[in-house]
């Protein structure tokens, strides 16, 4: 079996001491002052990149009538800055496993703060999505370094508690998105508000790359003279795009069947291109452990769907709040604060659940979360003006709390079948999935909601059939979450005995 990520609790629900752990050796339980710098400057970086996505989320309409932007504009401004994310992630990590992190994470952040100044002044959608596109490859170099890095710095229950900070960490920035981006464009106005959002990045950009040029592990002495597979990074990368860039802008019928087949082919050749590499010899850029663990990639199908849903409704409501109801961007951030409040809470409570409740926890929250979006929808579309936003906030309450439980949790199962080898691009092909995720998602959601309404079908309309679209993706996670315990199961009872001949306590 890989390598866990630490001891929480099984797949079976009941808790155990980690493998290996005796009353002779126990286990380390607090992070030094050398591992809370690392800690605190991964945190940073995690909070101040994926901030930025759910920020802009609160000023899509402000910044629409400034630039004049359309729909196709809109969509490639929201979901290009994920593309781009997706396509750094894998190399990022791959890079950051033969080369070292410290200094990829410091030239990502660095580009990204960089880049922001040039969205805040942006005057036409091009320059815009331009920037948004290099953000977001800065984003994904700075993230594929973080998990590798808090997988090689941690070990045990340390490990998994550093995991799972960055996670509440990255779910925290993406509920408190909206109330902070609503609150600037209160403050600031539409026309200059939405400006001062990318702004935000700077002070902390500049704070986290200082910290990390101090505190970050120096890479390894031998890292360089480490093989690094070339064309493996051009395959997945040219994957990637035929995958990401039919949604983010429909190409007609004879250019999906071309993305297809494209696709269809450069998965051909990167699996073929894999399977020559490591009989040469060398290090291909997917382990075959990743590829041949069905926890590992059923829990990443179910952190991809949840992920896109999740961030494509946020979008579908605030778009709905503000065009619909025509709420003021403090509005509708006052509707999305009670996710915030419930993700917040959640997240800091869901380990005690998981340890009593075990993998059931993420299906059941999975649920919650596709259960709050349907009935947004249906909300949306019968209930009046007066009440409905009070009932979308007590929705969000429920689709927050679902989110908290089930975030740094799923993630942790996930990659607690990752080996330790391949750890920073096992946690960059996690990221990457999330990625693809929100593209496609909100490209897709945002679509159908603007050609909905300007197609004269109403707003609440819109809203509804978005919403239904979002929980059958959230649905879809329910059920690969389901299998992923049960692959998970199988695959613990098949390591038990050989646990027991080692004289060790497996973990339940």
């Amino acid at each position: 079996m890989s390598a866990a990520t630490g001891p929480i609790a099984g797949e079976s629900g009941r808790s155990g001491a980690p493998e290996g752990a005796g009353k002779s050796e126990r286990p380390k339980e607090r992070f030094d002052a050398a591992g809370r710098r690392v800690l605190l400057v991964c945190v940073a970086g995690g909070f101040t990149t994926l901030l930025d996505q759910s920020v802009l989320n609160t000023s899509i309409p402000a910044l629409r009538e400034t630039l004049h932007a359309g729909p196709a504009d809109l969509q490639w401004i929201v979901a290009g800055y994920s593309l781009a994310f997706g396509l750094a992630l894998i190399p990022g990590g791959r890079l950051g496993d033969v080369k070292g992190r410290k200094w990829f994470f410091v030239t990502g952040l660095a580009l990204f703060t960089l880049v922001s100044l040039v969205s805040a002044t942006a005057t036409e959608p091009g320059v815009l999505i331009a920037a948004r596109l290099v953000q977001g490859a800065g984003a994904g170099l700075v993230n594929s370094q973080m998990i590798g890095t808090l997988q090689d710095v941690f070990d045990g229950q340390l490990r998994a508690r550093a995991l799972g900070m960055y996670a509440v960490t990255g779910s925290l920035a993406f509920a408190l998105g909206p109330p902070i981006g609503g609150a600037v464009l209160a403050l600031a106005g539409p026309e200059h508000g939405w400006r001062l959002t990318f702004l935000l990045n700077v002070p902390f950009g500049l704070a986290t790359v200082a910290l990390a040029a101090r505190h970050l592990p120096k890479p390894r002495p031998g890292a360089r003279n480490a093989n690094l597979d070339v064309l493996g990074l051009l395959l997945v990368a040219a994957l990637t795009l035929a995958l990401m860039l039919p949604f983010v802008r429909p190409p007609g019928w004879a250019g999906w069947l071309a993305f297809a087949a494209a696709a269809l082919l450069l998965l051909g050749a990167l699996a073929w291109w894999q399977r020559r590499y490591a009989r040469a010899g060398g290090r291909p850029l997917i382990h075959p452990a990743l590829t041949r663990s069905a926890p590992y990639a059923l829990g990443t199908a179910t952190a991809m769907a949840q992920f896109g849903s999740s961030l494509a409704a946020s979008l579908v409501l605030t778009m709905f709040l503000q065009d619909g109801l025509g709420l003021s961007p403090m509005g509708a951030a006052l509707v999305a604060l009670p996710s915030a409040v419930a993700m917040g809470v959640a997240s800091a409570l869901a380990w005690r659940v998981v340890h009593r409740h075990g993998r059931r926890t993420v299906t059941a929250a999975m649920a919650g979360s596709a259960l709050a979006i349907l009935l947004s929808g249906l909300v949306a579309h019968w209930a009046s003006v007066a009440v409905l936003p009070w009932l979308l906030a007590l929705l969000q309450l429920l689709g927050g709390a679902s989110i908290g439980l089930m975030g740094s949790t799923n993630q942790a199962y996930v990659l607690r079948h990752a080996p330790a080898e391949a750890a920073g691009v096992s946690g960059a092909i996690l990221q990457m999935a999330q990625r693809i995720a929100a593209a496609v998602a909100v490209s897709a959601l945002s679509g159908v909601y603007l050609r909905e309404t300007a197609g004269g079908g109403g707003h609440r309309s819109a809203y509804l059939t978005a919403s239904v679209v979002c929980a059958a993706v959230a649905g879809l996670a329910v059920l690969t979450s389901v299998f992923a315990g049960r692959a998970a199961a199988r695959e613990q009872r098949a390591d038990e005995p050989a646990a027991v001949s080692r004289g060790r306590t497996p973990v339940r």
